[in-house]
C-alpha cells in the first residue's frame, strides 16, 4: 500500500539501512497488542507472506480467505490483507491472551513494525514511524536484527521487485483505461501469485521469480 505523506510528520526524519541502529525495540510488547487491532484493511500481504502462512498452517489460499484473510483493492490492484473482526476489530491471528498465534511466520508488514519503507529509485529505505507504537522508551536495535529475516539481501531485492511490479502494472492499467483488462489482469495476478500453491519444501524466491517473469509478459 502506497501512502502519500510528509515523512517529517510521521517519522524521526531519518532513513535507515540494515546496519543502522534504530529505536524500534518494544521489549516483546509485554501485554500490549494495540497494533494488532483496528487496522482495517491496511495489513496488505505479499506472496512470501502467503507462502509462509499456507506452509505453516497446512492449508490453501482459499481456506485462508474463508477465515483470517480478505481481499481488497489497493491502488487499483486486488490484494489480500489480514482481516480485523469482532469486538475491538482484532486481527484474526490474535489469541485470547493478546499474543500473535503466528509470530514465528508473521507477515512482513508486522515483522518490521514500527518501521516503514520509503520507496525511491527502484529500491527502498526504512524509516521509524514515531506515532504508531504506544510503547514508550523503546530500545535501540540494529535494523537487520529487528526485522529478523533470513537471507535478508535476497529478501530486500524481492520486496522492491514486488512493489515496483505492482506499481508499474497499476500505471499500465490506468493508462489503458480498460476496465475489462483491469479485471482480467487482477484475476490473473491473484491466481498466479496467491491461489496457485507454492511448493512448501522448496525455496520460495526461485518460484516467485519464475511467476514474476511470466506475469510481466501479461503487462507488455
Amino acid at each position: 500500500m502506497e501512502r502519500h505523506i510528509n515523512l517529517n510528520e510521521i517519522s524521526d526524519g531519518r532513513l535507515y539501512g540494515l546496519n543502522d541502529m534504530v529505536r524500534a525495540d518494544c521489549g516483546d510488547c509485554r501485554g500490549c497488542f494495540a497494533c494488532c487491532t483496528g487496522m482495517g484493511s491496511s495489513i496488505v500481504l505479499d506472496p512470501l507472506d502467503i507462502f509462509h502462512l499456507t506452509a505453516n498452517l497446512h492449508c490453501g489460499f482459499q481456506e485462508l480467505l474463508a477465515g483470517p484473510l480478505e481481499l481488497n483493492v489497493v491502488d487499483g490492484i486486488i490484494l489480500p490483507n489480514l482481516k480485523m473482526s469482532g469486538p475491538g476489530e482484532r486481527c484474526a491471528f490474535l489469541n485470547q491472551e493478546g499474543r500473535c498465534s503466528i509470530h514465528p511466520f508473521r507477515p512482513g508488514f508486522c515483522r518490521i513494525f514500527p518501521l516503514g519503507r520509503l520507496y525511491e529509485n527502484r529500491s527502498f529505505s526504512y524509516f521509524l514511524q514515531v506515532h504508531e507504537c504506544r510503547k514508550e522508551n523503546r530500545s535501540k536495535v540494529k535494523v537487520r536484527k529487528w526485522i529478523d529475516t533470513p537471507d535478508v539481501g535476497t529478501h530486500e531485492a524481492y520486496i522492491a521487485d514486488w512493489h515496483y511490479f505492482l506499481k508499474d502494472s497499476q500505471e499500465i492499467l490506468k493508462a489503458s483505461g480498460d476496465e475489462n483488462l483491469a479485471r482480467q489482469f487482477n484475476l490473473y495476478l491473484l491466481n498466479c501469485f496467491f491461489v496457485t500453491p507454492y511448493r512448501a519444501q522448496e525455496d520460495f524466491y526461485p518460484q516467485f521469480y519464475a511467476r514474476l517473469a511470466e506475469a510481466k509478459q501479461q503487462t507488455v
